[in-house]
């Protein structure tokens, strides 16, 4: 072979080899960068597990912490109600107190008057009436006369002694319920330092749930969850719904029925929550811990703890149709109760996640959803 082939081969050879190298380079550097990116989008795998395993931690522990807030609110609502059982019994007490005072004057006086009759009468003697040798009639009229007087005076003075008797009674009583009235203010005391600290603690969870609710894809995400959760509290209700002749129903009470707590209309029926996500039931802005009443007498079906609606309580009113009470402080009946028109059920809470407090409401009829205003005026 001659020098001038043997100079062009190597030249071949070693352009081949650059060239073989610099892919090798570059293959290797696009490998790298893909390997890079795979540990990326890894990283932000494991990071959206442990962000949705961090949310589902923390709205366990929304839960626990709504449930704390909800019994000692209800233990906060039942000594209020007992404070005011107490002062209507103690207003009572001084009326009767007050009427027996007087009535203890009447009768003191009453009595005071017969024995004054008494004594001016007291000359006559049953045995020189007998021995003056009176006639019959005279001493019969005059034994009758005394013995009415008698029986007049005992009658005072057992009235009087009765009147003094339940006097004694309503003072002890008194005492009795002074009692009751400061040690039941003192519990309530201690229980509303409870209902702070478990308020205070709520919130630390709330702070903490919003940062995983950092884009509006994940708020979508969560409320669509929710309304699954509800619905699945919605089909269950309609399972425990049975048909009741002494439930009527809504059917004859359209715009007849009153709103279930008073408060302003901060969302309404049908509209826009959140992209697809519209409002089922109509939100009340109201004031926490205020009553909310049952709209119709009915059965309360449901109550419990919901994600996105808190403490939530559903009422069959028969003939297919239910009530929807969330973001309950508290619930004060539980599932199989039977309700009257406008009792008592919850109180205005801010349960659920819900930075103010109110009421979301809702009337359903065979499982949809229909716009509350129809019902109540």
């Amino acid at each position: 072979m001659s020098i001038r082939l043997l100079v062009k081969a190597s030249i071949i050879a070693g352009f081949m080899m650059l060239c073989f190298s610099a892919n090798a380079s570059d293959l290797s550097k696009r490998q790298s960068e893909l390997k890079s990116i795979q540990t990326q989008i890894n990283k932000q795998k494991n990071a959206l597990k442990t962000t949705d395993k961090q949310r589902e931690k923390l709205l366990s522990l929304l839960r626990s912490d709504e449930e704390a807030i909800a019994s000692a609110a209800k233990k906060v609502n039942s000594t209020k109600n007992n404070l005011a059982q107490i002062d209507t019994t103690l207003a009572e007490l001084k009326t009767r107190q007050d009427e027996l005072e007087v009535l203890k004057v009447t009768q003191q006086k009453t009595l005071s008057k017969q024995l004054s009759s008494a004594y001016l009468a007291g000359n006559h003697d049953y045995t020189k009436m007998v021995l003056n040798q009176q006639s019959p009639a005279t001493i019969e009229r005059m034994l009758a006369y005394y013995q009415y007087l008698n029986k007049a005076r005992m009658k005072s003075i057992n009235e009087l002694k009765q009147t003094l008797t339940e006097l004694d009674e309503i003072k002890v009583t008194q005492t009795s319920k002074q009692q009751q009235l400061t040690q039941l203010m003192s519990d309530q005391q201690v229980q509303a330092k409870r209902l702070s600290q478990e308020q205070n603690q709520r919130q630390l969870t709330i702070n903490e749930l919003q940062r995983t609710l950092n884009s509006k894809g994940a708020e979508l995400e969560q409320m669509q969850i929710e309304e699954a959760s509800l619905k699945r509290v919605v089909e269950q209700a309609l399972r425990a719904m049975k048909d009741n002749p002494s439930m009527e129903g809504f059917g004859k009470q359209s715009g007849k029925l009153k709103w279930p707590t008073k408060g302003r209309v901060s969302a309404g029926f049908g509209s826009q929550r959140s992209g697809q996500v519209v409002w089922k039931g109509t939100m009340l802005s109201a004031p926490e811990g205020q009553n909310i009443r049952a709209v119709s007498g009915g059965k309360v079906i449901y109550a419990d703890w919901l994600r996105g609606f808190g403490l939530v309580m559903v009422i069959d009113h028969g003939k297919g149709y239910m009530s929807l009470y969330g973001h309950a402080q508290t619930l004060l009946r539980k599932p199989g109760d039977m309700v009257k028109t406008g009792e008592e059920i919850a109180l205005v809470g801010r349960s659920g996640g819900q930075s103010e407090p109110g009421l979301y409401f809702e009337i359903r009829h065979k499982g949809k959803a229909v716009d509350p205003a129809r019902y109540c005026r």
